[in-house]
This record gives C-alpha cells, structure tokens and sequence, in this order.
C-alpha cells in the first residue's frame, strides 16, 4: 500500500486549520493549501495564528503546475463548495482520495458529481472546539474525524487515510455504518448549531439549561424521523450519545454556527433546517421545529429578502 505523502486543503476556517497545522508537520507528509490570489497575499502578509503560534501554511494557486494530491481535504463552507472544486481541480489525479469535512449531508453527492471516478470518504468532525477569530484560532481539544467508505469497494482508501491520520497525530475513528454517523452528526448539528445560534449560548448553557437542550432535543428528533423513515436506524440512543459528547465539550466554546452568527458571516441554515425542512415536506414528515429556527436564523442574519 502507498502512503499519502501529498495532501491538499481547502478551506481555513477554525476546522480546516486545526487540522491543517498537525498536517503540516506530520512526518513524510507534504502539505498544500489552496487559495486564491487574495486570500495567498493576505495570509502572508497577516500569517494565521492557531493558539497564539503564526503558521505559515505553504500556499498553492487554483492554477499553479503542481503534481496530484494523494489527498484532497475540503473545509470550507458549503456556499463555497462549488468554486472549491473548481479551484482543487489541477490538484486531482485519477486516484485522488476526496475527504469532505462540511457539515451536512450533500456534499459528497456534490464531489461525486464533479469527480465521479475518484474515490470519495465520508467524514465527520466530532468534539473538536476549534474557534475562529479573525485571523486567530483557537482550540483545546481537537477531538477526532469519524470517516469511512458508504460505497463498500474503497478498503484501501480507508487504510490510507487511516495511516496518515495515524503518522499526524490526529485523532480518528472508522465505524462499520458511516452513514449513521454522519446522520448522527447531521442530527447534532440540526440540534446544536442552530439553537445556539438563536440563543448566543455557547456549549455550556446546554450543559446546565433543561430549556436550551429541550429546544435543541426538539430539533433532533425531527431528524431522527427522516432518518428512520430513509432506513437510517437513528434513535433517542443517538441524542444521549451526543449528551456524552457535549457534556465533555469546554462550556465557553462555542458551534460554528454561532461563531457564524457573532461574525456576521453567511450560516449554514439552508444546509441543516433548510434541507430537514424539504426532506420533511417530500417525506409528509412535519417539521415544525426546524421550520421556526430555518426562518429564526435567517431573521438574524438578514437571509431573507
């Protein structure tokens, strides 16, 4: 089996460059970020800062002559998904391993249309508390990326990554139902992202407010009806696995999309209540919870016209 030893990154938001600085000393391993030519003059002229250390990220243009990852690692949100593709597309060889960190539920499918011959991971972020504050950083606890193979006939791309999550140091699980997991997640971040996005409350107000995490429990099973109606076996098991997860979560950090929210930046809303909300409608699953945060968060963020 052949190591990954050339490794791309998309996306420098708090995830994208937490896990980007432990690639970039990882033994053996040659790290590329890929940005445009605005971002490239920007973080070198202001270098990244990840818990008080400037970083310098070795930085590649969308069009520069480079060689074939042997992975592609996508961190950027979901609106600027399809230009991150185009960007990356000088950095895919025929056997490219595409590894999406969004959250949600659609990316893959959207990475698979663009690149439908190579192979493709589902993964997920799980108790990371990385912030991001401006140019600055932050996190105390990395968690790790729960990843796999939905398709069955990608082993050895598995195993890769594996090794390489291995060789950096970062933390990683590879459960037998990967859809589960990123169900679980999606259902997480339907429930957590977006009541604390309407509450301003970082992780600790739901470790210690039966109201906030009533609100948030709310919001979930609302996905764990669509996901048990498409064959996905999510349950009331699944929000006390995440009670176990949140309660080991430092109570000031804080979603991404409050950090969204505080930032004045775009949400993710039309990727978790937005998309509950059409699956609900084409399933005839009522999803009054995700209906009042879809219009509640866009009412903040002034989304709507």
């Amino acid at each position: 089996m052949e190591r990954i030893r050339r490794v791309s990154l998309i996306g420098l938001g708090a995830v994208g460059t937490a896990y980007g600085s432990r690639l970039l000393v990882a033994p053996e391993t040659e790290l590329s970020v890929v940005v445009d030519q605005t971002r490239k003059s920007r973080y070198c002229e202001r270098p990244v800062v990840v818990n008080g250390q400037e970083i310098a990220f070795p930085y590649v243009l969308p069009d520069a002559d480079v060689e074939p990852a042997d992975l592609i690692l996508i961190a950027v949100k979901y609106d600027g998904l399809e230009q991150a593709l185009r960007d990356i597309r000088r950095q895919v060889g025929s056997n490219t391993i595409f590894m999406s960190l969004l959250n949600g539920i659609a990316s893959e499918d959207d990475i698979r249309a663009a690149y439908p011959r190579n192979p493709i991971l589902h993964a997920v972020c799980i108790a990371i508390d990385a912030v991001r504050n401006g140019r600055d950083v932050t996190f105390s606890n990395l968690g790790y990326i729960s990843f796999g193979d939905a398709s069955g006939e990608q082993a050895e791309a598995v195993e890769r990554v594996r090794e390489l999550f291995e060789r950096a140091g970062i933390g990683y699980e590879i459960p037998e139902d990967i859809l589960h997991t990123i169900w679980w997640k999606f259902m997480v971040n339907v429930g957590v992202n977006q009541t604390s996005a309407i509450l301003r409350a970082p992780y600790g107000v739901f470790q210690q407010s039966t109201d906030a995490h009533t609100v948030m429990a709310m919001a979930m099973r609302e996905v764990i009806a669509i996901a048990q109606r498409l064959g996905i076996d999510l349950s009331e098991d699944d929000i006390a696995r995440f009670d176990d997860v949140l309660h080991a979560m430092a109570p000031t950090g804080k979603t991404s999309m409050l950090q969204d929210v505080e930032a004045k930046r775009s949400t993710e809303v039309e990727q978790l209540a937005g998309k509950v909300c059409q699956i609900g409608r084409q399933l005839g699953i009522p999803t009054p919870v995700n209906e009042v945060l879809y219009h509640a968060i866009r009412a903040i963020t002034s989304a709507s016209p």
